[in-house]
């Protein structure tokens, strides 16, 4: 195993699309920069895999090359029952899967310079007057600068201080492919629940989600889910499960030359739970932060993370965590909304395509009154 021991600019931990995506960053900013991870790459990674067009936006040709499916077609039901299709000409979403995903991005890091080192856990971490001490599993190492991407339940995460204002639990099966790329998605029994099917060339994701703390009802979703699917013997490829979350709202995103991106820092998507796309954005924006920083020493640099995920992120997932009350309180509502609306339909297709945000629904005042009332 590669040592990480010795001095480095900007230590990233974590190598998924947040921190590869900082990684770049970095050192594309001219800072000696090393990512770590406690994996080796390629790995198994859960995750439905779909791109919405502002992650597509950000990536690099070699991430762009793992998708495997590109969607025209969502159809949507309420446990099951009353199915309303979405249909266009042209797709707009995009389904990858995570193993050859993040190995694309993170050798798009190496490629600007970054240094990787797997199988290396971190174990401790701790300021110190020149910067900020990392002990790990492959040796110690000192930065000046460190961006910690190490997923939900971090030790970065909870070296910052991170706070999640909910903690959501993820059950997926990865079946052989039934062949139709056509994306399944059905609000479920549970608050806030709802499940999917993802098509992939060899595989189709089958997953489940809700809030923690429901383990028995939201397995047995999935397994009512995957009754209801094309094929419901398809041969089961892999099962897992995995934890996402979102931060509250005064949850820090740093402290001194510690920052924390992606799911550590609780960034996503409250309603959909979608968190590429913010692991993507948040990322960029803790790379460049952090170069700028090591070149000009102020820590104005490391302000301007704080800030941009503010005024970028932020307004998204304010949006995103309001329709999720209103959904976890209507179901019903929100399926009849796409049943009946036109308009809902639209800003679906554009929301999925990169053609509109949930912030842009934050601008309609008459909107944001009526989703407060109704939850």
């Amino acid at each position: 195993m590669t040592s990480v021991s010795g001095e480095w600019d900007v230590v990233v931990v974590g190598a998924g699309p947040a921190g590869s995506i900082a990684a770049r960053a970095a050192a594309a900013g001219g800072a000696r920069t090393l990512i770590i991870d406690r994996a080796t790459f390629p790995r198994y990674k859960t995750c439905g895999g779909g791109l919405i067009g502002r992650s597509l936006s950000l990536l690099p040709a070699a991430a762009t090359e793992t998708i495997e499916q590109r969607v025209n077609t969502v159809v949507f039901t309420l446990r099951g029952s009353h199915p309303v299709r979405v249909a266009r000409d042209v797709p707009f979403l995009a389904m990858t899967r995570r193993e050859t995903f993040d190995a694309a991005l993170l050798a798009d890091a190496q490629a600007a310079g970054a240094v990787f080192v797997g199988g290396a856990a971190l174990r401790e971490i701790a300021a110190e007057d020149d910067g900020v001490r990392l002990v790990t599993s492959a040796g110690d190492a000192t930065a000046r600068c460190v961006v910690g991407a190490d997923g939900v339940g971090g030790r970065v995460g909870r070296y910052v201080g991170v706070v999640p204002e909910r903690i959501d639990l993820g059950l997926e099966d990865e079946v052989a492919a039934s062949g139709d790329s056509t994306v399944l998605l059905d609000w479920g029994p549970g608050a806030g629940s709802y499940a999917w099917t993802f098509p992939k060339d060899a595989i189709d994701t089958v997953g489940v989600i809700e809030a923690k703390g429901h383990a028995e009802r939201t397995r047995a979703y999935l397994a009512e889910w995957r009754s209801q699917q094309a094929d419901p013997d398809a041969a089961l490829v892999h099962s897992s499960g995995h934890l996402t979350q979102w931060r509250r709202a005064d949850s820090p995103l740093r402290r001194g030359p510690v920052l924390v991106a992606g799911d550590a820092a609780g960034l996503l998507e409250p309603w959909t739970r979608e968190g590429i796309s913010f692991a993507l954005r948040s990322g960029a924006l803790a790379g460049r932060a952090a170069a700028a920083f090591v070149a000009s020493g102020d820590e104005r640099a490391l302000d301007s993370y704080v800030s941009g995920v503010e005024q970028t992120l932020v307004p998204d997932m304010t949006v995103g965590a309001l329709l999720l009350a209103v959904f976890e309180k209507h179901p019903r509502l929100v399926h009849r909304a796409f049943r009946h609306s036109r308009a809902a339909r639209r800003f679906f297709v554009d929301f999925c395509a990169g053609r509109r945000s949930l912030a842009d629904l934050g601008e309609k005042r008459w909107l944001m009154h009526g989703l407060r009332l109704l939850a």
